[in-house]
């Protein structure tokens, strides 16, 4: 059975995007070697990414470029070679390397996947995926990165959540560039 996990960047104050919608300031030190490892090794593991459309689009603009290829060699080989599943009733296709677009009920078609064999799958950014398929308690582990870092504003990753939920400290890493790693599971 697989596990689907969040992993996401926040701020100290809670925010996943800013308040333009942005994310170019979750971008940390590159001097920090442990961290870079870090980066580098989530990469290479497998699996299936899991986006909405707007992270889909980003992500899709960015990784496959000669930039990240050449300034990110390691995180761009992975991102571009691993299965992506992109839900969004808008899109008329996915067309970066091994993504499935999918426009039927989104918590149905995670159940079926949770119930096949294979590594896991994991959630970066797409906050309304986060929040509809953690009040659908689909989500097995939250990995969050907190940047050392106030924004005053902006977006968090559970918007419309309407129940608590109570979650349990699994690990705890932190690095030199000031970046905790935290992650919970559902308790």
């Amino acid at each position: 059975m697989r596990r689907l996990i969040v992993f996401n960047h926040v701020t100290l104050d809670g925010y996943f995007l800013d308040a333009n919608g942005g994310m170019s300031w979750a971008k940390t030190d590159n001097t920090d070697a442990e961290w870079n490892a870090f980066v580098a090794e989530n990469a290479s593991g497998g699996g299936v990414l899991v986006f909405g459309r707007v992270t889909y689009q980003l992500m899709a603009g960015f990784w496959p470029t000669p930039f990240a290829i050449e300034n990110m060699p390691d995180v761009a080989e992975g991102m571009n070679r691993m299965a992506k599943v992109v839900f969004s009733k808008t899109l008329d296709k996915a067309s970066w390397s091994n993504a499935r677009l999918v426009k039927t009920d989104m918590a149905t078609e995670i159940r079926r996947m949770k119930q096949e064999s294979g590594e896991g799958m994991a959630i970066l950014g797409s906050g309304s995926i986060v929040s509809q398929l953690t009040q659908e308690r689909l989500i097995d582990e939250y990995q969050m990165v907190v940047n050392p870092l106030v924004l005053g504003k902006g977006r968090t990753m559970f918007e419309g959540i309407r129940e608590k939920l109570p979650l349990k400290l699994t690990k705890l890493r932190t690095f030199g560039n000031g970046s905790v790693l935290l992650c919970y599971e559902p308790a």
